[in-house]
C-alpha cells in the first residue's frame, strides 16, 4: 500500500499535530483505499484554537486591523485561490469523490466570495439616529460578534467554508473551522494560502476530528459567540440545542427534499436536463437536490421515456476523469443509507424504472457506486418522498394542476429549494410566490451566486448565506448616546422622552 500523506492542523498561525498525537485515515471514495492521515483533534485542541481566535479578535493584530486592510487581505486570498484552484479541486476529488469537472468549477468560482466580501468589509456602517431627546447625540456601531465556529459537511468543503468564512472575516470576526472527518484535506491545504495571504495568527484556525470529540466542544465553548453549521437535520438539531445553552447566535443549513416541478408547457429537453441536473449531478449528494420530480400527468409518459433514455446514458467512473458524469457516494455510511432507501422505496410499492442498486466495475463503478435510480408511481406520503436520501435516487410524482403541484411541493418538512419548468410567466410568478422554499428556480436548477441569499424555510434551516444579507449574521449593533446638555437631571427617573 502506498505511503499515506500526513497532514497537520492549523491553530494560532502554526502547523501542529493533535495534542493527543492521534490521527485517522481519510479514504478515497473511488478506490475505497486510505490516502491521507489527518490529526484527530479533541477538546484540548478546540480550547487552544478558540483561545487563539479569541485573543486575535479581542486584543491581537486583527482587532487593530482596519476594515480596508481586512478587505485587501481577503482579495489577496481570492487571488491565491484562483492561482491554485486546480490543485485544490484535485484534493477535494481525492477526498470526497465528486467530479473533477464540478470541483474545478467550484474552486475557480470560490475566489468571488473573498472578492465580494472583501469589497464589503469597509462598507459596514452604523447610523446617526434622529433622537427624540433634546441635547442627545445618538449613533450606532456595527461590530463583529467575536469568535465564530464553522462546521461544514463533506460534499463541498471549500465552497461551504467560503460561504461562512468570507462574510465573517469582512465583519471582523475570527474563526475556528471544523471540517467533516471524511473530507479535511482540502481545507488544510487551503490554510497554506491563508498564511501566504498574510492573515495574522489566530484569525482562522482548523480543528479536525469527529463531531463528538471536536465539534461538540467547539459549539459549547464559552468564548464562541456564533455557530454556522451546514449538514444533516439530526446533527443540526444537536448543534442548535447545544448552542442554545450558551445563547449563541446560530445559522443552520440543514438540507431539503426539494420539488422540481414540470408543467406540460415546458421545453421538454430543457426540463429533462434540469431534472437530471437536479438529482444525478454530484451523485445526488447536494442539499438542493431536486429529489422529488413532480410531472404534470398530461405529459408524464412522454417525459418519463425521455428522462430514462437520457439518464441511462450517464457515464459512471473515476471522478478524476473529465468524461465521468456520475461518481461515487462519498462515505461508507452514506452508501449503505442510499441502498437502504432504495430497498424502502421498493417495499413501499414505488416502481423502479432505472437503476436500483450498486454499480459494478463493468458499469464503471468503483468502491461506493450506486446506479442512477428513478422510482415512478411515488406518492408523497412515502418515506422516499419525505426523507432526505442524499444520493442518486429520484422520486417521480404525478400531479394534475397548479394547485395540486403547490400542495404536493409544500407537503414536506423541508423548504430549501424548488424548481419550476414552464413557459407561462404568470404561472411562474404564482409558483415562485406560493412555494415555501428559500430559493425557487424557474427553467433552471442548481444555480448559486455569491450575490444571491441562500437558505431554507421550515426545517431546512435558519439564517441566510451569500449576498449582502449574509454579513448580518456576523455583526451586532451597539447604540451610543452622548448627553450634550449641562446637568444630569433627576437621578431617580429614567430618561424617557419628555422627562425633565
Amino acid at each position: 500500500m502506498a505511503k499515506l500523506k500526513k497532514f497537520q492542523t492549523h491553530i494560532g498561525g502554526k502547523w501542529c499535530d493533535a495534542e493527543s498525537g492521534n490521527t485517522f485515515e481519510s479514504e478515497d471514495p473511488y478506490t475505497g483505499e486510505p490516502w491521507a492521515l489527518i490529526p484527530k483533534c479533541d477538546e484540548a485542541d478546540v480550547n487552544k484554537a478558540v483561545d487563539a481566535a479569541y485573543d486575535a479578535w479581542d486584543s491581537g493584530t486583527w482587532a487593530e486591523t482596519t476594515a480596508t486592510a481586512r478587505g485587501r487581505m481577503m482579495r489577496k486570498l481570492g487571488d491565491l485561490i484562483a492561482e491554485n484552484a486546480e490543485m485544490l479541486a484535485e484534493i477535494e476529488v481525492r477526498d470526497n469523490g465528486k467530479l473533477i469537472s464540478e470541483m474545478s468549477a467550484q474552486c475557480k468560482y470560490l475566489p468571488e466570495w473573498y472578492y465580494y466580501y472583501g469589497g464589503l468589509a469597509d462598507k459596514i456602517t452604523g447610523t446617526v439616529i434622529a433622537s427624540d431627546k433634546p441635547d442627545t447625540f445618538n449613533y450606532t456601531l456595527r461590530e463583529p460578534v467575536g469568535v465564530c465556529a464553522m462546521i461544514v459537511p463533506w460534499n463541498s468543503p471549500l465552497l461551504l467554508v467560503g460561504w461562512k468564512l468570507a462574510p465573517a472575516l469582512a465583519a471582523g470576526c475570527t474563526c475556528v473551522i471544523k471540517p467533516s472527518e471524511f473530507t479535511s484535506a482540502s481545507l488544510l491545504e487551503f490554510m497554506k494560502l491563508v498564511d501566504e495571504a498574510g492573515f495574522p495568527p489566530g484569525v482562522i484556525n482548523v480543528v479536525t476530528g469527529t463531531g463528538k470529540e471536536a465539534g461538540e466542544p467547539l459549539v459549547t465553548h464559552p468564548k464562541v459567540a456564533k455557530v454556522a453549521f451546514t449538514g444533516g437535520g439530526l446533527s443540526g438539531r444537536r448543534v442548535y440545542e447545544l448552542a442554545a445553552k450558551g445563547l449563541k447566535k446560530v445559522s443552520l443549513e440543514l438540507g431539503g427534499k426539494s420539488p422540481n416541478i414540470v408543467f406540460d408547457d415546458c421545453i421538454l429537453e430543457d426540463a429533462v436536463n434540469g431534472a437530471i441536473s437536479g438529482i444525478f449531478a454530484a451523485s445526488g449528494q447536494t442539499c438542493i437536490a431536486g429529489s422529488r420530480l413532480l410531472v404534470q400527468e398530461s405529459i408524464h409518459d412522454e417525459f418519463m421515456e425521455k428522462l430514462i433514455e437520457v439518464a441511462s446514458q450517464a457515464r459512471m467512473g473515476d471522478p478524476k476523469l473529465t468524461e465521468t458524469q456520475v461518481g461515487p457516494v462519498t462515505t461508507p455510511p452514506q452508501y449503505e443509507k442510499v441502498l437502504d432507501y432504495i430497498g424502502i422505496a421498493k417495499d413501499e410499492g414505488a416502481t423502479c424504472v432505472l437503476g436500483g442498486g450498486p454499480a459494478g466495475a463493468d458499469e464503471g463503478g468503483g468502491k461506493y457506486f450506486v446506479k442512477p435510480t428513478i422510482f415512478d408511481n411515488v406518492t408523497n406520503d412515502m418515506r422516499i418522498a419525505q426523507e432526505e436520501v442524499f444520493g442518486p435516487v429520484l422520486s417521480v410524482i404525478k400531479f394534475k394542476d397548479e394547485e395540486e403541484a403547490i400542495a404536493i411541493g409544500n407537503d414536506v418538512v423541508y423548504g430549501l429549494a424548488a424548481g419550476v419548468w414552464t413557459q407561462n410567466l404568470k404561472r411562474a410568478t404564482i409558483m415562485a410566490k406560493r412555494l415555501r422554499a428559500g430559493t425557487v428556480w424557474i427553467n433552471t436548477y442548481r444555480a448559486v451566486s455569491v450575490t444571491s441569499p441562500f437558505g431554507g424555510y421550515k426545517q431546512s434551516g435558519i439564517g441566510r448565506e451569500n449576498g449582502q444579507e449574509a454579513i448580518e449574521q456576523y455583526l451586532q449593533t451597539k447604540s451610543v448616546m452622548i448627553n450634550t446638555a449641562e446637568g444630569s437631571g433627576n437621578p431617580f427617573v429614567m430618561k424617557v422622552a419628555g422627562s425633565d
